[in-house]
């Protein structure tokens, strides 16, 4: 009895975690709907509202700014919108600050979470997984004597939540792992356990 019902469980709790996060990421783009004028609302043009069309108009919205970004018109639109923003006081720094963070994130040329880090916190003896995100700049790096990087360290279960700390080099270690495994490994609470990418090369 008790195996079927764990076996059970097994099953069903991937499903339903997995339906739970979908719909809750579904239904927040869905909020993008509120933006379109009351008489564009689905409701109004179909008479029923329409699951999953705010997802895909982020989607879509998405992508063209892609688009338009991407040539020469488009760029010189985001400079005017950027030299717009940066002559207001308070909304010139959240949106300098925040540019900063995703360019650093999302660039294919920057170094953030593109290493999986060992390093041993919080204390000597423990060890918890971490990821690079660069190297220590301004005014800190006058006051750090060695070689440091800049790291952060996730939570488990939630990834979001986590410690950013510098520490020298000669204090990590870094991991033959990619970043998604590694993600996989402090999600699951270390059940889940990332295969070595030399044995993996090792079979093909």
């Amino acid at each position: 009895m008790k195996k079927y019902f764990i076996t059970g469980l097994l099953v069903l709790v991937p499903v339903g975690v997995t339906f739970w996060v979908v719909n809750t990421l579904i239904e927040t783009l869905d909020q993008s709907l509120l933006l379109l004028p009351a008489e564009w609302q689905p409701q109004v043009l179909f008479g029923f509202s329409m699951a999953g069309l705010g997802a895909i108009l982020t989607l879509v919205v998405i992508f063209l700014t892609g688009v338009i970004a991407t040539n020469i018109f488009g760029q010189q639109i985001i400079l005017l919108w950027e030299a717009m923003l940066s002559r207001v006081p308070v909304v010139k720094s959240i949106y300098a600050s925040v540019k900063q963070v995703s360019d650093t994130i999302f660039s294919d040329s920057g170094n953030a979470f593109r290493k999986a880090l060992l390093i041993e916190f919080p204390r000597k003896g423990s060890w918890t997984i971490a990821f690079l995100t660069g190297e220590p700049g301004g005014d800190v790096s006058n006051h750090l004597k060695g070689d440091f990087v800049s790291v952060y360290v996730p939570t488990t279960p939630n990834p979001t939540g986590g410690y950013f700390l510098m520490m020298e080099t000669k204090h990590i270690v870094e991991l033959d792992m990619s970043v998604d495994q590694a993600l996989k490994y402090i999600i699951s609470m270390g059940t889940v356990t990332p295969e070595l990418k030399s044995a993996l090369a090792a079979k093909k």
